[in-house]
This record gives structure tokens, C-alpha cells and sequence, in this order.
């Protein structure tokens, strides 16, 4: 399947439009990576616990959209957009991505 930011696909021109699809991964945080993420927040530089999380958010969400999509029988899915989140606060921070577009057959 494909999956693109753009409104079309160089070549292939959109037979049907099948409905706007979605993804969504929530994933939650622990204490520790929060406290050294705070440390990093203070002397500065990147957090890869951080960046792992959401990477592995990205995946999952876009899996689901692509989930969602098949099952509408669609070929591409045009027009995709990521929205981050995060939710939460102290002690109960999680982060969330979605992955939302538009389901389509191609000709």
C-alpha cells in the first residue's frame, strides 16, 4: 500500500475515494526515562528514550491507518498527516501520535 503526504500518486490517477482513515497510538512514559529526560531538559542535548517512543508511536499508528485502509480495499492512502501529542502531566505523561488521510483506489 501506499502512503503519501501528497494529494495524488505521480502516475496513478485516483479512480475512487473511499472515506478519510485513521490511526492512533497512546504510549505511556515511566518515571525514570522522565526524570533523565528532565536532566537532559537541563543541560541540553537529544533524549533517545524519547525518540524511540515516538518512532515506535509513528509505526503503530500508521500500521492502524494502513489497517483501516485495506480494509476499505484501498490501494494508497493520499493526503496523510501526523499529528504529536502530548498528554498528561507530572507523573503520567503519554504520548500520542495520529495518522490521519484519505483511503483510495488507484487506476
Amino acid at each position: 500500500m501506499i502512503l503519501t503526504t501528497t494529494d495524488s500518486v505521480d502516475g496513478r490517477p485516483v479512480a475512487q475515494y473511499l472515506g478519510i482513515v485513521s490511526g492512533d497510538a497512546v504510549m505511556g512514559t515511566n518515571i525514570v526515562r522522565d526524570m533523565f529526560a528532565g536532566i537532559r531538559d537541563i543541560v541540553g542535548g537529544r533524549v533517545g528514550s524519547y525518540e524511540k517512543e515516538l518512532r515506535n508511536a509513528k509505526r503503530l499508528a500508521l500500521m492502524a491507518l494502513e489497517e483501516e485502509a485495506g480494509r476499505l480495499g484501498a490501494d494508497a492512502v493520499v493526503g496523510l498527516d501526523l499529528d504529536y501529542e502530548v498528554i498528561g502531566g507530572d507523573n503520567d505523561t503519554l504520548l500520542m501520535v495520529s495518522a490521519n488521510g484519505t483511503a483510495v483506489k488507484l487506476g
